[in-house]
């Protein structure tokens, strides 16, 4: 769409998108038959006027936010976890260097092509796109741990143990 157009540009330069162009996105997206059951959101909302577009937005429909999950991990462990994907541009293989890495550096192991790491990947960007979300993340962890509905969740646990703390508190809201 012209709005998700206008919001790569954005995350290509490792900024965020601004709100009226998120909120046009959702708006669109969750209108559509396909989200009348419930939606879920990764990485949205990113401030408190984006929460408050959103608690009105779904006002209107009837519907409500029921749970926040806030999953909280050190800056450190995130920008290691965040910078360290490569692509292989041939055929597709994604590999990480601390989780998925390949046999040798740079080298696509399937097909043998150059990695290549994404804009939005790079160390600058995102260290960049964590400071800008370190400074909003706390007035909306208050918003929504004000209205009773955030959830704290240990990101540094084993991909399992995250899974069933989220499992858990999804459980408890329905």
């Amino acid at each position: 769409t012209e709005l998700g157009r206008k919001a790569r540009g954005y995350m290509e330069r490792g900024e965020l998108v601004p709100d009226e162009i998120t909120i046009g996105m959702v708006a669109a997206r969750i209108a559509q038959p396909d989200c009348s059951a419930g939606v879920v959101f990764d990485g949205f909302p990113r401030t408190v006027a984006q929460a408050e577009a959103l608690d009105r937005l779904l006002a209107g429909m009837g519907r409500r936010v029921d749970l926040v999950l806030n999953i909280v991990v050190p800056e450190d462990v995130l920008l290691a976890r965040l910078s360290g994907r490569w692509t292989c541009p041939r055929c597709g293989q994604i590999y990480h260097r601390l989780f998925n890495p390949e046999q040798v550096q740079g080298v696509c192991d399937r097909c043998g092509a150059e990695l290549f790491q994404r804009e939005d990947d790079n160390l600058v960007t995102q260290e960049r796109r964590i400071k800008v979300y370190l400074g909003q993340a706390a007035p909306l962890e208050a918003y929504y741990r004000d209205r009773g509905v955030l959830v704290d969740i240990n990101g540094e646990l084993p991909p399992d143990q995250v899974a069933e703390q989220i499992k858990r508190a999804v459980e408890a809201v329905l």
